[in-house]
């Protein structure tokens, strides 16, 4: 007998979930709740969410309420529903306890870390942020808190050195899939016994706002390392008094190859000024790698930028952004006010 199921979700995050409940004899789509049609891109266009796509693409009843928990009408045929389970992926609104109490089997959310960890809406930024190597899925039956509810099941996923928080998300969007398809029907079956989580051990994601995007190269080189993957791809500076964002970075602390010509290009570098680059203000440019791009001095060691986006043009390569604005060692870049 399949599970009657209400799915609850926005982004593009939310698809691969969406997609695969679909797919799933086992289980009955009862309808869709998502976040109402915005405005996106050149003309201002309204444009569904990708949810709705694919409701759209599959015919299912959709709701699109903007204050869910005082929408009289949508909690009405919600509760007509009967559901036996809604399912949550990147909604976006908080759910009232009339809504956790509707379907027979509780609300199961699919959250992007291995909880209590990084709870909140922005687990996978804020995870590479601080340089961790695993990540995971966490499903959980949703109660009142932020993230706080029973969990089910887990699955881990490996953080590579140079992944960022997109590349991460786009796997991370079909491990929540699977996990999802494998929890609700066990949990159905009485075959998963919810464990709760530890608040001790819990930590916050929050929010990513525009005051986290600013590079301060105070910081040591491996730190904006893992800023620029978190927060991919609008880590900015200022250079030449203009806004720069930095798009890719590598410090030799970030355990991947670092080229010998780097070691060369700062011992060049040293002999010609006559000081270690260590000594030199955080933000200048003590050498131009050939074929890579400008070595920056950073409060503790040298970063490499790889990709950045000038103001007004589209990303380019490290050595381009040399090339093209003939960048001098000695140039310094700022932070953003």
């Amino acid at each position: 007998m399949s599970l009657n199921i209400v799915f609850f979700g926005t982004p593009q995050f939310a698809v691969p979930s969406l997609q695969r409940l679909i797919q799933d004899d086992r289980f009955n789509l009862l309808g869709v709740i998502t976040q109402p049609d915005k405005r996106r891109g050149r003309g201002s266009k309204t444009t569904p969410s990708p949810v709705k796509a694919i409701a759209l693409e599959h015919n299912l009843p959709i709701w699109q309420p903007a204050r869910i928990k005082q929408d009289e009408a949508t909690l009405t045929q919600l509760q007509a529903l009967k559901a036996d389970l809604f399912v949550v992926v990147a909604y976006g609104q908080i759910l009232s306890t009339q809504i956790l109490s509707m379907p027979r089997l509780g609300c199961i959310n699919g959250h992007g870390s291995l909880l209590p960890q990084y709870r909140g809406a922005a687990p996978i930024q804020w995870c590479i942020y601080d340089g961790v190597s695993e990540t995971g899925v966490t499903t959980m039956l949703m109660d009142e808190g932020m993230d706080t509810g029973a969990m089910l099941l887990k699955a881990t996923l490996p953080v590579g050195p140079t992944d960022t928080a997109h590349d991460i998300a786009i796997t991370m969007a079909e491990l929540t899939a699977e996990l999802l398809a494998n929890t609700l029907p066990q949990l159905a079956d009485g075959k998963i016994q919810p464990q709760p989580q530890d608040d001790t051990q819990a930590t916050y994601a929050s929010l990513i706002k525009k005051p986290d995007y600013p590079l301060d190269w105070q910081r040591s080189a491996l730190e904006l390392h893992n800023q620029i993957r978190g927060f991919y791809p609008s880590c900015v500076s200022t250079f030449r008094d203009q806004p720069i964002k930095i798009q890719a970075a590598l410090a030799p602390e970030a355990s991947l190859p670092w080229p010998q010509e780097m070691d060369n290009a700062i011992t060049a570098w040293k002999a010609a000024q006559g000081e270690a680059p260590s000594n030199l203000p955080p933000g200048q440019v003590i050498a131009l790698l050939k074929k890579h791009g400008p070595v920056i001095q950073t409060g503790n060691g040298p970063l490499l930028l790889l990709k950045v986006q000038p103001a007004g043009k589209k990303p380019q390569s490290g050595w381009d952004f040399v090339n093209g604005l003939r960048v001098t060692q000695g140039e310094v870049f700022t932070q953003q006010p």
